[in-house]
């Protein structure tokens, strides 16, 4: 007998798709279907199991000792749409061809529907299926009426079951109240996130960002996991204490989500504290916070870069001191020291991933 089990389940849909297909050019129509589909794949596969592609969806799971949090949850998301409208935009801008297939790409956004909930996994012809009440459920919540009631198209609607099961406040995060009633599920409470208001503060915010060949690199290192697993251990508080060398404990002050603005407390062995605050947060990219430690005052840059094919992550590590010439002399002579505390760290963090 099967084993009835529990955790997330989520599927990003591509929006507009049907009426677009109406009318445009098979050939090309597929074309575009299959680059959107790739991108939206391999930004949520990296956080969560792949259950099955499903036309113009892909649907995923994860089980609940999986491990991520609910800011983490939010951060694929978010990577998923700014990964989606920068592919789409992409071939918009470089495609030649004026069929309608082409001319119609800029009509299709992305949703998103994300349940917490049990489902039983069956093995049929040689692949994976989930069964259960909660998945129906999801896919019932994909025809929702929010875009008619709000017009607001790129989304990511989250059951009332999902907030509580990741600790995630819907006021706290401005979204939006929503309820819909089917007959075979009944009636379901929900809380959308605006994802296009997201995207357009993402585009209007100013870059914080340490580049390469400015301030000091700490470290280029591969790590054997996606980016978003790497993120989710680089980011939340649970997860540096476990890699983290010297480090007590991590104290985070979150408005509803981590990211921008959040300010965290590492409190070290020898009674030392670490004060950061995030001045950046591009999931699954790059992060910036200002740092006030031992140290001085510095900002840091943790630069994310996805390579073989996605399993795995080359993280940069560069931090410009405050002070300009002046405190980047002053700097140097740790920066042996906070090498060797980067590379503690990359080993640590391997060596829970193979444990994993």
């Amino acid at each position: 007998m099967a084993t009835v089990q529990r955790g997330c389940l989520a599927i990003g849909d591509i929006t507009g798709y049907t009426k677009y297909l109406a009318g445009v050019e098979l050939e090309h129509s597929q074309d575009v279907l299959s680059d959107l589909l790739n991108v939206l794949a391999g930004q949520m596969r990296g956080l969560l199991h792949l259950a099955k592609l499903e036309g113009d969806a892909v649907f995923c799971y994860d089980h609940d000792d999986g491990g991520a949090d609910g800011s983490t949850l939010l951060a694929m998301l978010e990577s998923c749409y700014v990964a989606f409208v920068r592919r789409r935009q992409t071939i918009d801008r470089h495609t030649t061809c004026e069929c309608n297939a082409c001319r119609l790409i800029p009509t299709l956004d992305l949703k998103f529907l994300v349940h917490h909930g049990e489902f039983v996994l069956h093995d049929v012809a040689g692949s994976h299926e989930l069964m259960g009440r909660d998945v129906i459920l999801v896919h019932r919540m994909l025809k929702s009426t929010f875009t008619q009631r709000t017009g607001v198209r790129g989304y990511a609607m989250f059951t009332e079951a999902c907030l509580r099961r990741f600790g995630l406040d819907p006021e706290a995060l401005g979204m939006t109240a929503h309820i819909e009633a089917h007959e075979d599920v009944g009636e379901v409470a929900a809380h959308a996130l605006n994802l296009e208001e997201r995207w357009k503060r993402d585009q209007e915010h100013h870059a914080v960002h340490v580049a390469e060949g400015q301030g000091v690199t700490m470290l280029d290192a591969d790590i054997p996991a996606p980016p978003a697993r790497v993120w989710h251990l680089l980011t939340a508080p649970s997860q540096r204490m476990r890699w983290q060398p010297f480090t007590e404990r991590v104290d985070e002050f979150t408005q509803g989500a981590r990211g921008l603005g959040t300010t965290n407390h590492c409190v070290h062995g020898d009674a030392s504290v670490v004060e950061e605050e995030i001045l950046d947060w591009r999931p699954f990219r790059y992060f910036s916070h200002r740092g006030k430690g031992e140290f001085g005052v510095a900002l840091f840059t943790t630069e994310l870069t996805p390579i073989e094919d996605g399993a795995a992550t080359r993280v940069s590590w560069r931090i410009l001191p405050d002070g300009g010439e002046a405190g980047l002399a002053a700097f140097r002579p740790m920066v042996p020291e906070l090498q060797q505390w980067f590379r503690a760290s990359v080993e640590a963090m391997t060596g829970l991933l193979r444990d994993a």
